[in-house]
Parts: C-alpha cells; sequence; structure tokens
C-alpha cells in the first residue's frame, strides 16, 4: 500500500488499484498467531464494497488454514526463528501465495512471543510484509476479549439476550469473557492450560512451566523434569486444574497453596452458570473435533472441564471458531476523509500508522461531562486492551452528541487528558476521533486551554470501533482533509458486531 502525493489517494500493493476509485476490491489477507503452545496462519480473501464514503466487508473466505504447529524453542524462552522461519514458509507454498500478493494482514504475538527478544525476531520473518501487517502483542486483557469475539460468545450474546461465557482454554492460560449485549463485559485470565506440562510417549515429564510444577507439587506427585507421570496422575492433575478454572468462572480467586491463579482481578460478578462457549486448544477435545494426543493434558482437560459444566447445568452451545479464535481476525482496509472541522498541529506529524483505537463507554450525551468518569472509562479500556503503559499512541473514539458549550468541551477534555496520562507522558501525539463536527473544537480547546504540549491530531466525520487501526495520512493542501485508512480485525460474519 502507499500514497499518491496528488490528491492523497491510498492505493493497495497493486499501483493501477485506487482505492478511491473502485466500487468492489478483493483483497487477500493473512493471519499470524503465534504462542506460546501453537501457531498457525489463515489466509483469507476478502470483498470490500462502497458504502458511501468508507468500504465495507461484502464477503469474506478462509480460503487456505494452516497446520497447526507446537511452536518451537531453541531452549525454555527462546523460539527457535528458524523453524518458525520454514513453518511459514512451507504455508505460504502449499496455500499457493507469493508474500509479496498479500495486501494486508495480522501478526498476533501471545504468552513468550511477545518478549522483547522473541518479537524482534518474529518481526524479521515478515519484514517483507512490514508497512502491510498489524502486529497485536496480545497480553491477557487483550487475548479474552480477541477470543470472545472470534469465538462469536459477543454476538451470542445479542442474539439470545443474555449473557454469555466464553471460556478459552489454551495450553499456558485459560480466558474467562463474561458477554452482555455485544461487548466484553467481565473477564480474568487463570493459571490453567493443557501444556504447563508436556509428557513424553513414555510418561516422563519433557516440559514443565511454573505453575504445572506447582499443581504437581500440590498433589504430592513427581515435579521433575524425566520423572514418570502416570495416566492416573495426568488425569489427577487436569481434575484440579478444572476445579480451579470453575471457581474463576465462579468469581473466585483459586490459589496453590497460597499463590494465587488468577493472572487478572477476578470476575466482578458471580453465580450460576448458564450459557457457556470454548475456544482454544482444549476446546478441539471438548467438541469432540480432535482425538488424538500432543504430548499434553488436552484431553483430559477437555472431559474434566466438559463434566463440570454439564454438572453445573450450563447449556454449552457451538463456538463460531475454536483453536483459531484469536487468529481469525486478519486486515481488512476501508477509507474514510475528515474535513470537516480538524486539529492537526504540527502538520508534520503525520502521517501516522497503525495506531489502535479504543472506544470507551462515555456519557458524552449528558448536559454535565464528568471529567473523572471520561477519565476512569479510558483508563479501563486501555487497561482492557493491554495498552496501558503507554507504549504507543493511542486514538480514542469519541461519540459526541449535543452542543460544544465550554463546559462540556472543558470537561471531556481534562478527562481524556486525564486517561491518556500514561500514553500523553511518553511524548505520543494525542490523537481524537469523532463520529459529530467538534474535532477542530476539542484540539483547539487542549492546546489553547488546557496548554497541552504533546501533538495533537484530531478529526472528525468517522465511525470506528474497537480493534481498529488508523493510518493518518498527511493533509491534502486543495482541501484541507485527511485521508484515513481504517484496518478493522475481522471475527467470523457472525460475531461481526461493534462495540459501541
Amino acid at each position: 500500500m502507499s500514497e499518491e502525493a496528488e490528491g492523497g489517494r491510498v492505493f493497495f500493493s497493486d499501483t493501477g488499484r485506487a482505492l478511491a476509485e473502485e466500487d468492489q476490491i478483493c483483497i487477500l489477507s493473512v493471519g499470524v498467531d503465534i504462542g506460546s503452545s501453537t501457531s498457525h496462519l489463515v489466509f483469507s480473501r476478502i470483498v470490500l464494497e462502497r458504502l458511501d464514503s468508507r468500504y465495507v466487508v461484502s464477503e469474506r473466505e478462509a480460503f487456505f488454514e494452516s497446520d497447526i504447529m507446537l511452536t518451537p524453542y531453541e531452549d525454555g524462552e527462546t523460539i527457535d526463528a528458524g523453524a518458525l522461519g520454514r513453518f511459514i514458509e512451507r504455508q505460504y507454498e502449499e496455500a499457493q501465495i507469493d508474500p509479496d500478493e498479500i495486501d494486508t494482514g495480522a501478526l498476533i504475538l501471545t504468552g513468550v512471543a511477545v518478549r522483547r527478544s522473541n518479537a524482534r525476531r518474529i518481526g524479521e520473518l515478515f519484514a517483507r510484509q512490514a508497512g502491510k501487517m498489524v502486529a497485536v502483542s496480545a497480553g491477557d486483557n487483550l487475548e479474552t476479549t480477541m477470543a470472545a469475539y472470534g469465538s462469536g460468545a459477543v454476538a451470542r450474546s445479542i442474539s439470545s439476550g443474555a449473557a454469555v461465557m466464553n471460556v478459552d482454554i489454551g495450553g499456558g492460560t485459560s480466558k474467562i469473557a463474561v458477554c452482555a449485549e455485544g461487548r466484553v463485559a467481565d473477564l480474568t485470565a487463570v493459571d490453567v492450560g493443557a501444556r504447563l506440562i508436556c509428557i513424553g510417549p513414555d510418561g516422563r515429564l519433557m516440559r514443565l512451566e511454573d505453575a504445572g510444577r506447582r499443581y504437581l507439587v500440590d498433589l504430592g506427585l513427581p515435579c521433575e523434569v524425566g520423572a514418570v507421570l502416570t495416566p492416573a496422575g495426568a488425569t489427577a492433575v487436569a481434575e484440579a486444574m478444572a476445579d480451579r478454572l470453575f471457581e474463576a468462572m465462579q468469581g473466585g480467586s483459586p490459589r496453590l497453596r497460597s499463590v494465587s491463579l488468577l493472572r487478572l482481578a477476578p470476575l466482578s460478578r458471580s453465580g450460576a452458570l448458564q450459557t457457556l462457549t470454548f475456544s482454544g486448544g482444549v476446546s478441539e477435545y471438548l467438541y469432540g473435533r480432535q482425538t488424538g494426543g500432543f504430548g499434553d493434558l488436552g484431553p483430559q482437560l477437555a472431559a474434566a472441564v466438559r463434566t463440570r459444566a454439564e454438572r453445573a447445568g450450563a447449556r454449552i452451545e457451538p463456538a463460531n471458531a475454536f483453536i483459531r479464535a484469536t487468529v481469525i481476525g486478519a486486515s481488512q482496509y476501508t477509507t474514510q476523509v475528515s474535513g470537516s472541522t480538524i486539529y492537526v498541529a504540527p502538520l508534520d506529524i503525520l502521517p501516522l500508522r497503525n495506531v489502535p483505537v479504543i472506544a470507551p463507554q462515555l456519557a458524552l450525551d449528558k448536559t454535565v461531562i464528568d471529567q473523572g468518569e471520561i477519565g476512569s472509562a479510558i483508563a479501563a479500556s486501555l487497561g482492557r486492551l493491554d495498552l496501558a503503559e503507554g507504549g504507543s499512541a493511542v486514538a480514542v473514539f469519541l461519540p459526541w452528541r449535543g452542543s460544544a458549550t465550554f463546559a462540556r468541551l472543558d470537561a471531556c477534555c481534562r478527562g481524556l487528558i486525564e486517561g491518556l496520562a500514561p500514553v500523553l507522558s511518553r511524548g505520543h501525539p494525542l490523537v481524537l476521533v469523532g463520529d459529530g463536527d467538534v474535532g477542530g473544537l476539542l484540539g483547539i480547546h487542549c492546546r489553547e486551554e488546557l496548554k497541552l504540549e504533546n501533538a495533537i491530531i484530531s478529526v472528525d466525520g468517522l465511525d470506528l470501533k474497537e480493534f481498529d487501526y488508523i493510518d493518518v495520512g498527511k493533509m491534502i493542501d486543495t482541501s484541507g482533509a485527511v485521508p484515513v485508512v481504517i484496518k478493522s480485525l475481522i471475527f467470523p460474519q457472525a460475531a461481526a458486531v461493534s462495540v459501541a
């Protein structure tokens, strides 16, 4: 993708295809998920159709799903980039896709893959596509949320009119999301996973994570690499994991010998479990899609979890995606132009690339806007999407409603600056995007009244949601507008629900 100097039009890799001039465009996308336990790819063909000033997905076809590879390691913590690269190259060949043909994609790194040395080496594998890929480092909060969308639980909470809990059981952790009214209302994560303990064909322990060792010690079982874990012992560990998982699902704080197993705060709501969906590698066993073993506790853990779910009287609904729930998000491109009232200072701050969008629940329709509520809502969104450390710029979507009085603008802007303090303190620009016509006023207020020294980009007339990433191009001299390219993580059709 490149930008043409004249007119600011946005192009894909084929220079003969101008996004602004075609009513329908077909693009190739790749989603790559590299995690602590497994790695895999999905290649998709996406058809975009023009809808007024933007493009929307009219068709999505996942035409090639790679094998599921156990993530290779050189040692306990360092991913074998050479082996991973050969696997990825082989999947491209089998899909009959040249990397240069890819228009867009998402690279999702989880667990140990996020660690600096691993992330750098993995990034080098995709250097040819660096400008096309959205890189997502998914911590526990974000991975939980993505799994809830990818599994279809968020969409199901709308169609069923009731809360749905999605439980994503992977190799190292289990992520729990309570979905209600089309959004993730509550979430947590716990040290329960099939590959916390890896077992060889002869029953010997091949690899142990710290949490896996704690389960073995608690049960009085052998806990050294090379020791034999009997089938009865493996079942006992799986049963213990399932007990702790359900404790967390019901709002508890599971522990092993005084050590907490929770990776996030416990769920704020508790009570009877009603509707459940499952995703992650263990869900393949739970739904009967997989029977063979991979040298871990997957089959035993799935059986133990299913038994407890049925015993609790919960309704187990099928998921839209299972082990691939987080990788189903490949990127789409849409374009919008903001030019009604915008504020950009200094002008040379543009262009910006791959800025994640947060869409906090902001009460901007009230006569009196509460500065504290704005700040708290933004801080909560940053935390939920693993952006709280302020490592990159963040775009805040503002659904402005009502008049633009000084008092309302002032409270809103002060709340924005308060909530974005971790981002702004590290020198990143203030990026505001809205669907109204107050972008210019918000930017001017932050600069002139509140004396914010950071660069400011405040644009409006856009329609965005969480899981969007935006590129903001340079201002078009002839119109004073800026082109905005929106890259949205696409989930299965039944799960494609915007976060209001």
